[in-house]
Order: structure tokens, then C-alpha cells, then sequence
């Protein structure tokens, strides 16, 4: 297993739709083995493979010492209530974090290393991580999803952020 670095926003791989996962072979399963390790640090919910460079379809997660993966998640089922706004924070965008609406429920399912099903959902935090990882999987951040005032501010923030890095 090997802790990944994370893939931050600017790097074409978090823009990239994430290829289905077809055969469960070596390369696989390294890869499911370094998603649980990176994902298993504090303040860390959840990880695309993206996130960390590699352009298939499979996430981890750390939701309260529950840690997990699932490969090919396809989301079947949101609620059409949405949770309040709430704080949403993404490690491809260290640092800062906004109000972002997303479904009050939601349920995916996908498969393990076996190629046995598997169903995660949930409400809260759950809904939010679903939601926010198939994003990942699908090219988007979760900034795509922000208000068009509080995206114009989030992007503002960013650029400040990175040109006070170099």
C-alpha cells in the first residue's frame, strides 16, 4: 500500500470524466489498496481515484472509523429534498470550503474487488459524500456546484490562494 499524493485544482486529471473499471487485475486492486491508505488520515471523508491521478472509476471513504471503497458507483437514488446549504471542503481544493446544496439522501451502488455488489447511502454527511465523489468521477468539483455569487467569491479566493503560494 502507498499513501498518493493528492491531484490539486488545475490538474487536467480532476477535469477528466473517469473510465469505467473492466477487469479486476493487479493494477486494480494496488489501486483500491492506495485509496484506503490515503483516505485513512483525519479530515478525510472521502477520495477519487482522480484525486490522486489515475482516470478510473472507483472512490474511497472515512465517514466516522467506517472506511470503504466502492468500484464503478453509479448513483440510483436522491432525495429531491436538499439538505440546508451546508460547509463543503474538497482535498483537491486544500484549504477552502463553502455552502454547497446537494441531496438530503442518496444511494449508489457499484461492486468490490470480488465483483460483489455493493450499496452505500445515507443521508447527511453520507449523501454529501456520494454525491461530492461521483462528481470526481464524473470531471466535476464540487465548486461547479456553488451559487453563481458564491462561485465568482470561491474563485476569487482561489486565485488569491495560489498566487500567494508561489
Amino acid at each position: 500500500m502507498a499513501m498518493r499524493d493528492i491531484r490539486v485544482i488545475g490538474d487536467p486529471v480532476l477535469r477528466t470524466p473517469c473510465d469505467p473499471i473492466t477487469e479486476i487485475d493487479d493494477r486494480v486492486r494496488q489501486l483500491i489498496e492506495d485509496l484506503l491508505e490515503t483516505v485513512d488520515h483525519d479530515g478525510r471523508a472521502g477520495l477519487a481515484a482522480n484525486q490522486i491521478g489515475v482516470g478510473l472509476r472507483a472512490f474511497s471513504w472515512n465517514i466516522d472509523g467506517d472506511i470503504g471503497y466502492i468500484i464503478n458507483p453509479e448513483i440510483i437514488e436522491v432525495s429531491e429534498d436538499f439538505q440546508e446549504l451546508g460547509e463543503e471542503g474538497c482535498l483537491s481544493v486544500p484549504g477552502l470550503w463553502y455552502a454547497c446544496e446537494r441531496p438530503a439522501y442518496a444511494r449508489a451502488v457499484g461492486t468490490d474487488l470480488n465483483g460483489d455488489k455493493v450499496e452505500i447511502d445515507g443521508e447527511e454527511i453520507w449523501a454529501r459524500l456520494i454525491n461530492h465523489e461521483v462528481d470526481h468521477l464524473d470531471g466535476k468539483l464540487y465548486l461547479d456546484r456553488l451559487r453563481k455569487d458564491v462561485r465568482r467569491q470561491a474563485m476569487r479566493e482561489l486565485r488569491e490562494s495560489l498566487e500567494s503560494a508561489r
